[in-house]
Parts: structure tokens; sequence; C-alpha cells
């Protein structure tokens, strides 16, 4: 190849490198008063009517009204840009702008998550909403810049309630040997085998088919997603123990955060502030329709005061406690 072959060559490839990433996710323009203008993705794991979803829309509407339109988003849920551990990487590379990540996919990540699986620890959205605020809360978010993320703030989107398929389970002698679906997080599986359940990691499409054939025996759901997959109708019994809370994390590269102006990181971490503070309040507001929907399609629901784990709740605490000194900080403030 000839001297001038080369240089043309090197030409096309240095064009098509900055088409590229001016095609790029977040990409900026100067606008005419001189000031950046973005276009973000936003993107999780959860269907359009979830919580989650409330939270990424209110979070896209918010960096639009703060920004006067220099900042605007694509929403993009339900996984069409892959599982949680596609869009984290996708975020760390830049190609994603944020994500609302589940906190028992980060704990897989960054131990410290851990803590929020802890059984027990709160009574009521109040209470879970405003330990967000919390120090140790935040010093949890920031076990997460090590790799490259910044952790933004939590979205709750409902207590973990037990779903039975024919048996009114009372205590964790009613429930032992039977199989229930659970997320596939480690914290999440060591407080069910500390009941004798043997949690089963399945798919949330394949929980249906596999309770009605009588593979599980039930599951650990939130109350949204129960009501929005009909699981009341392949299971009688419904225990709202609100054993523990669900956090989404909102999450952004750190890299590209900090490289942005002041102003312009203001506006992105108050419009994710105000997004999580409407989004949780609204599914708070959600519990009691919730239930109505369910036992109105022969959904029993029952409770189960929290005394009757009293002993698998003190060894969670020891246990996970001694994993990380944040987690044992963690429960000794809420507990």
């Amino acid at each position: 190849m000839n001297k001038i072959m080369r240089k043309l060559l090197l030409s096309l490839i240095i064009i098509a490198m900055m088409l590229s990433s001016a095609a790029c996710s977040g990409s900026n323009k100067t606008g005419a008063e001189g000031e950046a203008k973005y276009t973000f993705k936003i993107a999780h794991i959860a269907p359009t009517a979830h919580s989650f979803n409330d939270a990424a829309e209110k979070f896209k509407e918010e960096l639009e009204a703060r920004s006067g339109g220099r900042m605007t988003a694509q929403v993009y849920p339900a996984g069409q840009l892959g599982n949680e551990a596609d869009m984290v990487q996708q975020i760390q590379s830049g190609s994603v702008d944020f994500g609302i990540i589940t906190a028992a996919y980060l704990s897989s990540r960054a131990p410290a998550f851990s803590a929020w699986f802890a059984p027990y620890l709160f009574d009521d959205y109040n209470d879970v909403n405003e330990a967000r605020k919390a120090d140790v809360a935040k010093k949890v978010l920031a076990t997460l810049n090590e790799q490259g993320i910044t952790g933004l703030d939590y979205h709750f989107s409902g207590h973990r309630t037990m779903l039975f398929k024919d048996k009114k389970a009372m205590s964790p002698e009613d429930m032992k040997g039977l199989k229930l679906r659970v997320t596939p997080s480690p914290t999440l599986q060591d407080w069910y085998k500390s009941l004798g359940i043997s949690p089963e990691s399945l798919s949330l499409p394949d929980v249906y088919q596999a309770v009605q054939t009588g593979v599980i025996d039930g599951m650990d759901m939130d109350l949204d997603v129960t009501v929005q997959n009909k699981y009341y109708e392949v299971v009688k019994y419904g225990a709202v123990t609100n054993h523990m809370v669900w956090p989404g994390v909102a999450i952004t590269n750190k890299s590209k955060l900090e490289k942005m102006p002041a102003k312009d990181q203001e506006i992105v971490l108050s419009a994710i502030s105000a997004a999580v503070e409407y989004a949780n309040k609204k599914r708070a507001g959600q519990e009691g329709e919730f239930k109505k929907i369910l036992t109105d399609n022969g959904l029993e629901l029952y409770e189960i005061d929290k005394s009757v784990f009293k002993q698998q709740i003190e060894e969670f605490d020891k246990k996970y406690g001694a994993v990380d000194p944040l987690i044992d900080e963690f429960i000794k403030a809420f507990r």
C-alpha cells in the first residue's frame, strides 16, 4: 500500500470514529447559549406497568424540565437492552447513561447492598424512604465507585411477600420442605434456606407455569408483580410478611458524570432525587389497591407475626454483619 493510500485509509478511519462517537448515548452538543445539550439512555429490567418505569419516566421528565430542554432522554424498559449484567456493563462502558438496577443484582458486585435485605428491618414505606437518605445508605452507594459507577439514589418497588399454591403456611415449621421461586441473590436465598425452604431460581416468565404444574409450591414476590402477572390464578394463599424491601438503585457512569459541568451534575442529581421521591410515594399509596385486586380475585391474604422468625432474624444479622462492616452498621442503624 503506497503512502497516499495509507493517508486516505487513516483519514477514513478517523472520520468513522468521529461519527461513531457523535452517535453514542449521552452525546452532547453546544447550544446557541454555549450550554451543553444531552441525549441520554435510561434502562431497567421491569415491565412498563412497574414502579421502576414510573421512576425512570419521572426522571426523564425532571431532566427535561430542570434543564430547559437541554437534556432529553429515552427510556428502555423491560430488559430491552439486555439483562442487568448487560446493562451495568453498558453503563460502565458509557454506551448507556443511567440504569435502575436491583440491589439484589448489585449485591453480587458490591456485598454491602445485601444490607437492604436484612429481614424485618423496616415497618413501612415511610421508614424505608427516610432510610435511603441516611449516611450509611449513602456509604453503601459509594461502594460502587471503584467499579467506575456512581450510585445516585434508591427506589423501592414494594415489600416482599410469600405466596403459596395450596398451603397456608404460618411458621417455619409449616414452610419446611416447600419449593419457592426466589430471586437468585445469595442473601435472599440464604434467608429462605434458614426457614427450611428450598429456593428455586426461575426466570419470571417461567414462574406461572411452574406453580401451575406443581414444579414449585409458590414464590417470594411483591404485590404489584403478583397483580401484573396474575399469579393469583395459580396460588391460593399470600402471607403479607413484608419481610424485606425491594430496592432499585439508580446508577450512572462515574467518569461521565464528573466530566459534566457542575451545573449539569446538579440537574442530574436533583432530577433523580425528585423522581425516586415521587415513585416511592406513589408505590406506597398503591399497597391497598393491590391487596383489594388480589382478594377480589380469590387470593387469601393474611399476616404472620415476625416473632415466629426471631431465631432466623438473629442468625441473619450475625452472619451478614460479619460479611461487611457496612452491613453491620446498616443493620444496627435501623434494627
